[in-house]
């Protein structure tokens, strides 16, 4: 159990994959096509990998932040200056892995990096906000 919050990290880890669930479901309805979720390396992990499809295709890569109540930082505040450069590597990393590999070039409309924030309320229904381009 952690002290700061009460939860184990079963609960935790059950509360971000719920969070995730409800991102996919917002990026999809927004005609995203999900293409990996958790991917990891080396240097860290990018929650969701998804591509948004138009005359310029571009590669979205997801951090979701989840949170349970209102007692804790808003999730769309939880990405600083050095988790976006992270994000930035992650991604870089993982376009040249898993996308040049197959495409052999990137994507016409470049990448993006989104944040999807899920806030869990103790009642009513999950708010779930996407911000497109945070870093």
């Amino acid at each position: 159990m952690t002290r700061a919050t009460g939860r184990t990290g079963n609960q935790r880890g059950a509360l971000g994959r719920f969070g995730e669930d409800l991102a996919v479901r917002r990026l999809t309805a927004a005609g995203m096509a999900v293409l990996e979720r958790n991917w990891r390396c080396r240097a860290g992990e990018i929650d969701i990998v998804a591509r948004e499809p138009g005359p310029q295709e571009v590669l979205v890569v997801c951090e979701v932040k989840t949170r349970r109540g209102a007692g804790f930082q808003h999730p769309m505040a939880a990405v600083g200056a050095s988790k976006a450069e992270r994000l930035r590597r992650l991604a870089e990393w993982w376009l040249s892995e898993r996308w040049l590999p197959r495409y052999g070039a990137p994507p016409s409309g470049g990448l993006r990096i989104d944040l999807v924030g899920v806030l869990v309320p103790r009642r009513g229904a999950p708010v779930v906000e996407h911000a497109r381009g945070v870093a």
